[in-house]
């Protein structure tokens, strides 16, 4: 347990979510950055490439967001560059189970963000999985 307001380095969360769909079908739509308004509330206010960067109008302000190179393993890790500058590495892998994929984002907490936050922050993207199953299992492929 932490005392409300403090900021360990090691405190994360995994959110998970199972998506009736097979593993090479959830990465490649989670890697296409062009589908995060469709799943990504945060990211909603729409994505843009320039220059072979993606960026997304975020509550932060206009953040950059890349993925992992394409690979076989199931890492979607994606980072995400803030206005000021700093990098936040989130780590996701998809990984199947049956005839469909289990989809777990690691939440970690930043510095300096409090119990409240880091919360509200899980509760965010617990959200966001959701809309994104649902989206994936009823064929809603599009942004």
């Amino acid at each position: 347990m932490t005392t409300p307001g403090t900021t360990p380095d090691s405190t994360s969360r995994h959110v998970g979510v199972y998506i009736a769909r097979r593993p090479t079908q959830v990465r490649e739509y989670v890697a296409d950055p062009a589908h995060l308004p469709v799943w990504a509330a945060g990211l909603a206010g729409g994505v843009e490439r320039v220059d072979g960067r993606w960026y997304a109008d975020s509550p932060m302000g206009r953040v950059a967001v890349s993925f992992a190179a394409p690979n076989p393993w199931g890492v979607l890790d994606h980072d995400v560059e803030l206005p000021s500058g700093e990098v936040v590495t989130n780590p996701v892998r998809v990984v199947a189970n049956g005839s469909g994929s289990d989809l777990v984002f690691t939440v970690q907490r930043q510095p300096g963000v409090g119990d409240a936050q880091f919360e509200a922050d899980v509760a965010a993207v617990a959200a966001d999985l959701r809309t994104l199953k649902q989206v994936l299992e009823e064929g809603r492929r599009q942004p």
